[in-house]
Order: C-alpha cells, then structure tokens, then sequence
C-alpha cells in the first residue's frame, strides 16, 4: 500500500534570542541614524526642539570596539530624584548592535525581576528594554531630534 505523503508548509519561526538580537540591530540602525554616537567625544550633549521636553545624551566612554552611553529626559522622579526615563546603552560598532543594558521607568530592575531571576525572566526583562528604546527611538526622530539638534554641554565628572 501506497504512503499518502501531505506537504506541509513550514513557516520559519525565531527564537526569542534571535528575535532579540533583531531587536539589538534595529536599535543601532536608528540609534546612528539620529545622533551617530560613533563620531561624539565623550562629555554630555542636549537636544531640543523648542517643545519644553529636552533630551540629555551622555556619551560615558568611547572604546574600540563599544560606546558607552545614557539617554533621558531633562526630567526626575520625584519620588527618587532619578532621571526619568532614562536608558543605559552600549553600541557594538562592530557587531553593529545596540543594547539597552538597563532602563529606569519608574522603578529599578531589582524591582521588576527581582535580585535572582531565571534566565527566562532576564531574557524577557530584555526584550521589553529594547522594545521600550526602539519605540523610544522612533518617537524622538519623528519630533525632530537628531544630530542637528544636539549641542555639547560639558564634560562628565569623574564621579
């Protein structure tokens, strides 16, 4: 008797690591595109666009390979007097990849995820980041933020 084979169309499917990773590219993509950090000396830089709500680049290190940086609002918690929102990121230049490695909104990692999560909340504490900056992202080029509108401020304190 005659085996009756069916196609099946297989979908390709992405694992969340790899959904990440595409997270990470899409970041760089228009995190360059707005304000090419690769080409900033390290110090503090503000943009504004005339709307009251003004944005603060601090470019931390610039290595090799990787630029060091945090973006926020000229705005704090009044609870904890942070800068809120704000997003600590690292470029790979070579990998061309952002990361946002931590992200204040209103409440600290420790908070959200706890002090010993399992890989599984990590990952997912990841991916809701680096959703958060690339929508982030978004909205300050539709504004009108970029490297037009970014001036230097000073240097960072040693502190």
């Amino acid at each position: 008797m005659a085996q009756v084979l069916s196609r099946v169309a297989r979908i390709p499917t992405i694992s969340r690591f790899g959904w990440l990773m595409g997270l990470y590219a899409e970041n760089f993509t228009l995190l360059t595109r707005l304000f090419e950090p690769a080409d900033l000396a390290a110090g503090s830089y503000l943009s504004s666009i005339g709307d009251g709500l003004d944005l603060r680049l601090e470019l931390v290190a610039q290595h090799a390979y990787t630029t060091e940086l945090r973006m926020t609002y000229a705005l704090r918690d009044p609870v904890t007097g942070e800068a809120d929102p704000s997003a600590f990121l690292r470029l790979y230049r070579d990998a061309r990849q952002v990361e946002a490695t931590h992200c204040y909104l209103g409440r600290r990692w420790q908070d959200v995820i706890g002090m010993y999560p399992p890989p599984a909340a990590v990952l997912d504490h990841r991916m809701r980041m680096n959703t958060f900056l690339g929508k982030w992202l978004h909205y300050l080029g539709e504004r009108g933020h970029g490297v037009a509108t970014l001036q230097r401020i000073g240097t960072l304190s040693a502190a």
